[in-house]
C-alpha cells in the first residue's frame, strides 16, 4: 500500500502506543522522528532521513511486520484505523516537537513489568524515563559506532 509518511506514522503511533495516552503516543512518535533525524549511527545510515525507511527497518517495530515468529501478526499498521488524535500527534512530531523527557530517545520497549533496564541492549542506550508501559532510552557514545 502506498501510504504517505504521515499516514504511516499515525498508524504506527496507534499500533505501538494507542493505549498509552497522549504523552505515551507523543513519546513513541518522538522516537521515530529522532531516528529519522539521527546525526550518526545505524539510524542515520539506514534511515537516510526517511520516515518510511525508519518504520520499515527490519526488527524495529512489531507493528510494521505482518508476521511475527512465522505467524500472522493481526496488530500491524495495515490493520490500524487511526483517529484524528493519531494524525495530530504525527503532525506534531513531524513538525519537530518532542516531549522534554524523551527529547533525544532513540528506543522504547515494554518490559512487561515494573522495572526498566538501566541500559538498552549492547549498551547503546541509557535509561531516560518511563511513560506508561514503555521505557525510553537515549543514545550512548557506543550507539554512534553502530
Amino acid at each position: 500500500m502506498a501510504f504517505s509518511d504521515r499516514e504511516l506514522l499515525a498508524r504506527l503511533i496507534q499500533c505501538e502506543a494507542g493505549g498509552e495516552g497522549e504523552n505515551g503516543m507523543k513519546a513513541v512518535a518522538g522516537v521515530v522522528m529522532n531516528r529519522v533525524h539521527a546525526k550518526g549511527g545505524e539510524y542515520a545510515r539506514v534511515g537516510q532521513g526517511s520516515i518510511r525507511k525508519i518504520i520499515f527497518q527490519p526488527y524495529q517495530f512489531v507493528c510494521a511486520s505482518e508476521t511475527e515468529g512465522g505467524a500472522y501478526n493481526p496488530q500491524n499498521i495495515y490493520n490500524m484505523r487511526p483517529g484524528q488524535i493519531h494524525y495530530d500527534i504525527a503532525d506534531w512530531a513531524i513538525a519537530g516537537n518532542r516531549l522534554p523527557d524523551v527529547a533525544e530517545s532513540l528506543w522504547f520497549y515494554n518490559p512487561f513489568g515494573p522495572n526498566c533496564r538501566s541500559f538498552f541492549p549492547s549498551n547503546v542506550g541509557y535509561w531516560q524515563t518511563r511513560i506508561g508501559d514503555h521505557c525510553f532510552y537515549n543514545p550512548t557514545d557506543a550507539y554512534y559506532k553502530t
